[in-house]
């Protein structure tokens, strides 16, 4: 079994469908939510230590934050930070080896969620060349310069579009594909349930779908030489040309009441190398795995058993999926290894609920209560190589980062950088 599963995880990076990055992005960073292509998997040159100190990695720099649960993104050795200071929601740009504020840019906000008490951001930075794009709490959708920090433009999407802020907030990251930026901003009764901008300009391009937004971040591929996008909205998946917006293929996706469609979906490589997508929620929708194409999506296998996972985008490695099962809000949660073509459970351990990302043939589990472990994929069982808990026991959040060897983790009030590389002997 053992020697089967190691042949199989050598084949990890064959079975993931070869998505565009955001830009032409350096190795080794993490230019936007989940790293280069939007599935948890770093680039192929980050190394990782096999294991850490008793204490756990050494923090090279920390900082305070303000409010918000937005990860960082990082690119060009600077970190971009987005958050909410006093009743600002600010664009911050840092740099990566000390933490130094090199520029700010700042706009008023009176946000306040429906849900919770967290009034800040939710969506990662993302970094394209030489602009940087963010989104706000309130759907305000600002391009800055990069370098400078300089606004370039900026659209208050919900006021354009008649959008909804929904439970907690916007929260699904935009995306740029070519010279366009598309966001899942929920105007359903303007006919702008997905919109794409001029990266440029931001000026409207296409509106499409009377859907209401998700919080899960839109994701972008290739089949047969062509761009397509993939968009879970509220209660739907869509399959759409990122150029025009023209609807390729719907299906239902989400349950009413009150529920969220959080994760990030995966195009993955399946049986006879066919187009395959995973999407999975939590609250009884469970997840869906099946094989497309550009007119229509089959459906192989889904349901809550195998996953129903709330907001951890799955990773998938080998033929496995590996993903947090369950709830963050409402234990028990577990970690679960999942085989990708049937969705058999090949193990599952109650640790609870947290995120994913993989490097360096290493998983980072980022758990909510505030612990990181560093895991060894194994579709024979749970094998955790290190611990370690960088803050006190409250809530995590954000999605961690990684580029260069340097893990980037946030809770409710701190930003710590994290050294995770090899010891140099």
């Amino acid at each position: 079994m053992r020697a089967m599963v190691t042949r199989l995880f050598s084949a990890a990076f064959c079975l993931v469908l070869a998505l565009p990055a955001v830009g032409p992005a350096i190795a080794g960073e993490w230019p936007q939510i989940l790293g280069p292509n939007r599935n948890g998997i770093a680039a192929e040159d980050e190394v990782l230590a096999d294991e850490w100190p008793p204490e756990g990695p050494y923090t090279l720099w920390q900082r305070d934050v303000g409010s918000g649960y937005a990860g960082v993104a990082v690119a060009n050795k600077r970190v971009v930070l987005f958050h909410r200071v006093e009743n600002k929601e600010t664009i911050e740009s840092l740099d990566a080896a000390t933490g130094k504020t090199l520029w700010t840019h700042a706009y008023v906000t009176s946000f306040a969620p429906q849900v919770g008490s967290g009034d800040g951001p939710l969506c990662v930075p993302v970094i394209q060349e030489n602009r940087v794009y963010t989104y706000g709490a309130e759907g305000v959708l600002t391009c800055c310069d990069a370098a400078t920090g300089q606004e370039i433009w900026q659209r208050d999407t919900h006021a354009d579009f008649g959008a909804q802020p929904g439970y907690f907030g916007a929260g699904s990251t935009p995306i740029v594909v070519g010279d366009m930026v598309v966001v899942n901003v929920g105007g359903g009764q303007k006919e702008a349930g997905i919109v794409g901008f001029a990266a440029a300009t931001g000026k409207t391009v296409w509106t499409q779908t009377s859907e209401r937004a998700s919080y899960s971040s839109p994701a972008v591929f290739k089949l047969n030489g062509i761009n397509h996008l993939l968009v879970v909205t509220r209660y739907t998946v869509v399959l759409l040309d990122p150029a025009t917006g023209a609807v390729r293929w719907q299906f239902s996706f989400g349950a009413r009441g009150p529920t969220v469609n959080a994760a990030t979906p995966l195009v993955l490589k399946g049986k006879g190398s066919a187009d395959h997508l995973l999407v999975t929620s939590s609250y009884g929708v469970g997840t869906i795995y099946g094989s497309f194409d550009r007119t229509r999506m089959t459906k192989v296998w889904g349901g809550v058993d195998s996953l129903a996972s709330q907001y951890c985008t799955p990773i998938a490695l080998g033929g496995f999926l590996y993903a947090f099962d369950g709830r963050d809000d409402q234990p028990p949660a577990e970690l679960k290894c999942i085989q990708q073509a049937n969705g058999q459970v090949m193990w599952s351990e109650g640790i609870g609920y947290g995120t994913l990302l993989f490097a360096d043939g290493k998983l980072i589990a980022s758990k909510t209560d505030g612990e990181l472990l560093l895991i060894k994929p194994d579709a024979a069982g749970l094998q955790v190589l290190a611990q370690a808990r960088p803050f006190p026991p409250g809530h995590v959040r954000a999605l961690p980062a990684l580029a260069a060897g340097k893990l980037y983790i946030r809770d409710e009030h701190t930003l710590k950088c994290l050294n995770v590389k090899p010891k140099v002997r």
